[in-house]
């Protein structure tokens, strides 16, 4: 103990324990010239507002210019939603047995109302799906009005269609009237209901329209109304792009590709000088003082003066580093966002093991993202459709029936295209005989309907134990010697 310490104790006591303090900081909180702080205490809501409407356009701007975000939405698409979700009727009575007649009278009404689903009758429902699917994971959210009102279009004579909307028509800006961001909550933070712009903000740019930037607003009261958005903390109001921690990385390498293809065009036209050294001792032979050659291919330099020799401007690209470097940039866009690296790139030399390790792995992502879909979109207008459709008498439910039944179908993600079809049929087959699984649920696996499929094998008179069936030894043997050859 110092000198000071001793004459002032109590100001010893409390540098002893700033310093004890400081010595129990974890290395990541402290601040350093190489470490800069990063990050705030902002709310969630909070740092969406301060992003604002730039990540949306960001996002889209990478839709309409870059192949590879392109490729991403498409790989995202095509995994979650694909031609469209499958949605069976699993109505059963109190007894749990399936009442066929209500399944099949709910199956053709929604095949017949899922032609034309929305209420501007342009698009099928498959297409409808993935244009939501593809809004909800650029733009980061999407709004889906449940229209009921007596002046709606109703195609199919069911009194419900669908209204998609865009982020843009529910504006971050809008605070009035107890809403945050267009939102109004309650005092729990339940959503009561939305502030919706009754037409495009966006109609303004570039159409020759003479109307506001900001039309009027509408509210539309949340169980008339989905929301789906992708968001990272609790208690977000709206969502963010899919983007939103691979954009800097994607534009970056847009540039980079841009620059590479710049540098290969003027590399690809081969330059050429005359040097003259301090021995040369002639004239040029043009009025103007420049020699003049009229270059073509395997040409020879015949007409070199003393003293002069031919230059070349040497060129290193393509570059040799491109592919490893755009390898790994896509692998970690691959990873921010939810996709494949082999889908995005188009690239598939990895091994067997490889290949079907990373299937599993974007199969996860693919289907934690369906899920949310289901719930916040397919479920919700399912349950509306059939309220509709037995209110207007198009389906007749008779007594004795599991009423949640009604409202649960059984939805079918797209099936995920196999590596090796051998081994999948061989493990299904083996999951069936053993009971793991039922015939009609593997048929769903494999995107087919049950009840079709057994149709038409009643109709071909064929019976599945006419199979011939092999020897487990031999299909093990079968499986080991493809594994062989694949190593070698």
């Amino acid at each position: 103990m110092g000198v000071l310490d001793r004459l002032f104790p109590v100001w010893a006591l409390k540098r002893r324990i700033a310093h004890a303090r400081l010595e129990r900081l974890y290395e990541a909180a402290s601040n350093s010239n190489y470490r800069p702080r990063r990050g705030s205490g902002a709310s969630a809501d909070a740092v969406v507002k301060a992003a604002s409407t730039r990540l949306r356009e960001f996002g889209r701007y990478l839709d309409e210019n870059h192949d590879l975000a392109v490729g991403i939405l498409d790989d995202l698409t095509a995994n979650i939603v694909g031609t469209g979700v499958g949605v069976e009727p699993m109505v059963v009575g109190r007894d749990g047995a399936p009442l066929s007649a209500v399944n099949d009278q709910l199956r053709d009404l929604w095949s017949e109302f899922w032609r034309r689903p929305d209420v501007t009758q342009e698009l099928p429902g498959p297409e409808l799906e993935r244009l939501i699917c593809r809004s909800w994971l650029r733009d980061g959210e999407v709004f889906v009005q449940h229209v009921t009102k007596d002046l709606a279009p109703y195609p199919t004579g069911l009194r419900y269609a669908l209204e998609a909307l865009e982020s843009d028509l529910v504006p971050y800006d809008y605070e009035d009237n107890g809403a945050r961001q267009g939102i109004v909550k309650d005092a729990w933070g339940a959503v009561v209901g939305y502030y919706v712009y009754k037409s495009h903000p966006g109609d303004s740019f570039g159409l020759g329209n003479s109307r506001s930037l900001y039309p009027e607003v509408k509210f539309i009261r949340a169980e008339n109304m989905s929301h789906m958005k992708l968001v990272r903390r609790l208690h977000q109001s709206r969502g963010v792009s899919v983007f939103h921690a691979s954009l800097t990385r994607l534009d970056d390498l847009k540039d980079y590709e841009s620059s590479e293809q710049i540098a290969a065009r003027v590399a690809a036209d081969w330059v050429g000088y005359i040097k003259r050294s301090s021995d040369f001792t002639g004239a040029a032979n043009a009025a103007n003082g420049e020699r003049i050659f009229n270059m073509q291919p395997g040409m020879i330099f015949q007409d070199l003066l003393p003293g002069e020799d031919v230059g070349v401007i040497k060129s290193d690209r393509p570059n040799s580093a491109l592919p490893e470097f755009r390898k790994a940039m896509l692998k970690a866009i691959a990873a921010g966002t939810h996709s494949r690296y082999s889908s995005i790139a188009k690239s598939y030399d990895g091994t067997y093991s490889a290949q079907r390790q990373e299937l599993i792995e974007g199969a996860i992502h693919y289907r934690m993202l369906f899920s949310y879909l289901a719930e916040q979109f397919y479920l919700p207008v399912w349950q509306r459709f059939v309220d509709a459709a037995v209110l207007g008498g198009l389906v007749r439910v008779p007594l004795g029936i599991k009423p949640l039944s009604l409202y649960r179908p059984e939805l079918r993600p797209p099936t995920l295209g196999w590596i090796d079809p051998l081994k999948e049929v061989q493990a299904a087959e083996l999951a069936v005989r053993n009971g793991f699984k039922a015939r009609a649920q593997v048929i769903r696996d494999l995107g087919g309907d049950p009840r079709t499929v057994d149709q038409q094998l009643e109709e071909d008179d064929f019976e599945p134990e006419d199979l011939p069936e092999q020897a487990p030894q031999q299909a093990a043997a079968q499986g080991d010697d493809k594994e062989e050859e694949e190593a070698a």
